[in-house]
């Protein structure tokens, strides 16, 4: 679809790339009638009330939202939204388009005022969640528009559905949320899935708008699947359709049964996190006061403190995790990287800080200075034999022994190559270098992206429980000419 912006008569706003989205620039708007930019005083003074109705019933509907419904001239909005208001609309323009004519409505909003009127562009629940704000002020850019030029536009929030929806079934949100569309009808489907699986690999609570509809019955299934990567079949699911409506219903599940669930447009899943649970007939997330408190109204747990961080909080997750690797001496890094559930760089750098009696198991690490990875590339000619580890998202593993002389560099690749094998790695993911050892029979080098992964690791060979002759000592010269960090 190709749109060409002068001839639809589009003021340009002089922002830098500003492009109006096909959809928009698709509608004609009466240039005349929208001003021009920079023209004082060619505006008539209008303006728009962008107004959440809040669920749908009255008493959910703020005092703000009724007065400017009751103040405006003009009130747009699909027909089922006008018809919650009905009791506010008589003598008015009333304006409905139907549930694909979003930005019909916008450019009506604009011209009603651009023409001096008062105008009242009504959205169910939050009119800035997944409601018409965002558009509209897109229309009224693309048109020339500014804050302060002519019209005057006043967001007027309501309760959402998310909002509404929890507070039917209990206390569902009492952690990190989430919501999430399934509707591709504007969003291609690889962007909602990467959102589903981010959101359920965060352990998030997600509340899954547009689940479902007569035309699109597979979204659901897919985001099922999804989740069951990272969730446990049996986390609880409360589905509620039509909140404070006449058609109200609720129904509680779980994640592997919620698609035998009656699951339409109207409906809205809230999918609890790890700690959520079903009580009394109750959904809740509990907020964590379980991990400092003995019992809700108990003492504070031994190693934590009232009103500081958790142990594990920001400044002292690295301490315990020094603290699990004295403890556990045969757990390796990656094992101790999955009982965390953190990337393999957080680890090696909770090791780097360990120093005095906060030890880390018999594990030191430094940093490679920065701009110095190619530098230990180098230095790696002297260490002989080596073992390079590289493993694939997909949990294949590769070791391959080699020798430094085996490296090169072309371009963003470093080749590793013999007469056994070809190992290509893509050197420009390569933020953070790494050297790791521990007592005398462990000395490596990682090296982790930007991400903290880990793109490859090299270790020396010991040959019958000892290193090479001289081996070790250059890594040790290595340490000290290119680490960064405490010295252990």
């Amino acid at each position: 679809m190709t749109c060409t912006c002068d001839r639809l008569g589009w003021v340009k706003s002089g922002r830098k790339g500003s492009q109006p989205p096909s959809c928009i620039a698709e509608k004609q708007l009466d240039v005349n009638a929208m001003g021009t930019v920079g023209t004082t005083g060619a505006m008539n003074e209008g303006k728009i009330f962008l107004v959440g109705l809040g669920p749908g019933a009255a008493e959910h509907m703020s005092g703000r939202a009724r007065r400017a419904i009751a103040a405006a001239n003009v009130v747009i909005g699909y027909g089922k939204y006008v018809d919650l208001v009905k009791d506010l609309i008589d003598g008015k323009e009333v304006i409905r388009k139907g549930m694909t004519q979003e930005v019909d409505r916008c450019v009506a909003a604009g011209e009603r005022a651009r023409a001096g009127k008062t105008v009242a562009l009504i959205s169910s629940g939050d009119i800035g969640v997944y409601g018409m704000a965002g558009l509209t002020f897109e229309v009224l850019l693309q048109s020339g528009w500014n804050p302060g030029d002519g019209i005057g536009v006043e967001l007027i929030p309501g309760i959402t559905a998310l909002s509404a929806c929890a507070s039917l079934v209990g206390a569902p949100l009492g952690h990190d949320f989430c919501t999430i569309s399934l509707s591709d009808l504007l969003t291609p489907w690889p962007v909602i899935a990467r959102r589903l699986e981010a959101a359920g690999r965060g352990d998030f609570v997600i509340a899954l708008y547009n689940p479902r509809s007569g035309r699109r019955q597979g979204q659901l299934l897919e985001a099922r699947r999804i989740l069951l990567r990272d969730r446990r079949p049996d986390t609880p699911v409360a589905i509620v359709h039509s909140a404070y409506r006449e058609r109200q219903a609720v129904q509680l599940s779980t994640l592997n049964e919620m698609t035998e669930c009656d699951i339409g447009m109207l409906s809205t899943v809230l999918i609890g996190n790890g700690s959520t649970y079903f009580d009394a007939g109750l959904m809740i997330t509990p907020r964590g006061y379980g991990r400092k408190y003995a019992g809700l109204t108990g003492e504070v747990k031994e190693g934590e403190r009232s009103g500081r961080s958790l142990s594990m909080g920001f400044n002292g997750w690295k301490a315990c995790v020094r603290r699990f690797l004295s403890d556990n001496p045969d757990q390796s890094l990656r094992q101790v990287a999955r009982y965390f559930d953190v990337p393999l760089g957080e680890i090696l750098e909770a090791v780097g800080e360990a120093g005095g009696e906060d030890s880390a198991g018999g594990y030191a690490a430094v940093t490679i200075r920065p701009g110095g990875e190619a530098e230990i590339l180098e230095a790696a000619r002297d260490w002989g034999r080596l073992r390079a580890v590289v493993r694939s998202e997909a949990g294949a593993v590769s070791e391959l022994l080699l020798h430094a002389s085996d490296f090169s560099r072309r371009g963003d690749w470093l080749n590793l190559t013999n007469e056994h094998f070809h190992l290509h790695i893509d050197w420009s993911r390569v933020h953070r270098g790494w050297l790791l050892r521990r007592s005398a029979d462990l000395c490596s080098l990682y090296f982790t992206d930007a991400r903290q992964d880990v793109v490859f690791s090299l270790s020396l060979v010991r040959n019958e429980g000892r290193f090479e002759q001289g081996v070790e000592q250059c890594f040790e010269q290595a340490w000290e000419r290119l680490g960064v960090g405490k010295r252990q």
